[in-house]
């Protein structure tokens, strides 16, 4: 394996909606450029949701590295703010090393949060608390005419309470208007995106298959096992696809592992097509079939032009 020449991009982002085949052709990438792939799938940052994430076993990594798997326990809440900066940590210290890092999977704010130029703004939470009282106080016609004063673009967009305080918190904390923090589509570091989607029937028959195999390998005593250790309590862990219908099956009488299966199934299509949409809007991503036969030459050729 050899590590980035120069003609090459510093970073290499494969994604694309659930069940395109990303983490194959990932690892076909780090084999073939010398590389190590960094996990932004973020229900794969949960220690013992493996079945259901599809996240790949360790013996089935072919021996290169994953970094930012099993990083959470499924009580946690995962944070953004906290991935970009680990991520961003990995991405150098493996190009400290001379090889290339692979951006790999479909949660795209988590994308979004290493490819581009993207702040988060902190937190204090006395203040927000005092921003409360003033709102209740106040009332809302004269909170909005206090964020207009300072920032009239949030204050034409935003239409809840909650993220009026917040607009106003970010700007008593860092003198700048909330929208200045809003996220552009300008890379952080030189990046190439690769996406894979293809026709949707058969993307579909795709994903009923891959819930058919995650029952067929354990999917529910998984599911029982991290019930055990708290899921139903975890904020973000107990919505993971999958996971929340077949905690109905232990939850609701009369509610099957096969009313479990279906409803994964049409959740999933429908996650799908969000993610569709959601990196459809990119017109940075180049795009491939996921059923492309020589799917990685396709890859490499974007990669490697001319």
């Amino acid at each position: 394996m050899t590590g980035p020449s120069g003609g090459e991009p510093g970073l290499i982002a494969v994604v694309g909606p659930t069940g395109t085949g990303k983490s194959e052709l990932g690892l076909q990438l780090a084999e073939e450029l010398g590389g190590e792939i960094i996990n932004a799938d973020s229900m794969q940052f949960y220690r013992g949701m493996d079945i259901g994430t599809a996240k790949l076993p360790l013996a089935e990594r072919r021996g290169v590295p994953h970094h930012l798997m099993d990083t959470l326990e499924i009580t946690e809440e995962a944070s953004v703010a906290r991935f970009q900066a680990e991520a961003r940590q990995a991405i150098a210290d493996i190009r400290a090393r001379g090889l290339h890092p692979i951006l790999l999977g479909g949660s795209g704010l988590y994308v979004r949060a290493v490819l581009d130029v993207l702040e988060f703004p902190g937190t204090d939470p006395k203040l927000r608390r005092r921003l409360d009282a003033e709102l209740q106080q106040d009332g809302a016609v004269a909170f909005r005419a206090r964020l207009r004063a300072v920032d009239p673009e949030s204050e034409q967009r935003i239409g809840d309470y909650k993220r009026l305080v917040r607009a106003l918190e970010v700007y008593e904390l860092t003198g700048r208007p909330f929208s200045s923090f809003m996220p552009k589509r300008q890379y952080f570091q030189p990046a190439l995106q690769i996406g894979l989607n293809g026709d949707r029937g058969v993307l579909h028959d795709r994903l009923a298959r891959r819930v058919d195999t995650m029952v067929e390998q354990g999917l529910l005593a998984e599911v029982r096992t991290l019930a055990g250790a708290g899921l139903r309590a975890g904020r973000t862990a107990c919505r993971a696809l999958g996971y929340q219908q077949f905690l109905r099956v232990l939850d609701e009488a009369g509610y099957s592992t096969a009313d479990a299966a279906a409803d994964t199934v049409v959740a999933t299509r429908q996650f799908a097509r969000r993610q569709s949409t959601w990196f459809n809007a990119d017109p940075r991503i180049s795009w491939l079939d996921f059923a492309d036969p020589d799917l990685l030459r396709s890859a490499l050729a974007r990669i490697r032009p001319g």
